[in-house]
């Protein structure tokens, strides 16, 4: 298995993690980061996690089983991901110049280790909040995206997240659009906009 790629540039002053969704694997999210990434003004590495786990279909990963939900094996996975982001080196990058991006599953992660590190900012897209998930005011920035046609993870679960995480004073925008459960070049180019407009020096 890919640990992870790690697409790396001497003169990067920024950094941008990818996580994965449900069945897929470090591969999979490569090229929306190098489309989020290419020709802004600051450089990025891009570094792309797999899940730890095999897909019970035999192909891709899980950060955790679903299907049925095994909810109580969350906080071990988090736990995991956390130690993995914290072993990436940071002394060149620092993480207040670290985006985690997530999708799906990815983006449910992204959301509970947002609790725990300090990024620059989260991009959690078409994902959802774990039951026991407790977001702060000192939250980094998220940005939630969501296709209000996805028949996978329904729309209304990124608007949970966004209720919650505005009842616990943390910053953050909803942001909805025509399609379904994908990453469309639409949402890459208002994710890429946020980049520019929110986190670039």
């Amino acid at each position: 298995m890919t640990e992870l790629i790690s697409l790396n540039s001497e003169s990067a002053t920024n950094r941008l993690v990818l996580l994965h969704g449900w069945g897929a694997d470090a591969h999979d999210l490569v090229t929306v980061g190098k489309l989020l990434t290419e020709g802004l003004k600051d450089r990025f590495e891009i570094v792309s996690l797999s899940a730890p786990q095999p897909h019970p279909s035999g192909w891709g990963r899980q950060w955790y089983p679903l299907y049925p939900h095994e909810w109580e094996k969350v906080p071990n996975a988090v736990l995991d991901l956390e130690r993995r982001l914290r072993n990436l080196c940071f002394k060149h990058i620092p993480l207040s110049k670290t985006l985690l991006l997530g999708f799906s599953q990815g983006g449910a992660m992204a959301l509970e280790v947002a609790t725990r590190i300090k990024f620059e900012g989260v991009f959690a897209l078409s994902s959802y909040p774990h039951p026991d998930w407790k977001p702060d005011k000192d939250m980094p920035p998220v940005l939630l995206c969501h296709g209000n046609m996805d028949q996978i993870v329904p729309v209304g679960a990124s608007q949970k997240s966004f209720d919650i995480l505005l009842k616990n004073g943390a910053k953050s925008e909803l942001y909805l659009f025509d399609g379904g459960h994908e990453i469309s070049n639409d949402l890459i180019n208002h994710c890429r906009g946020k980049i520019e407009e929110q986190f670039l020096s």
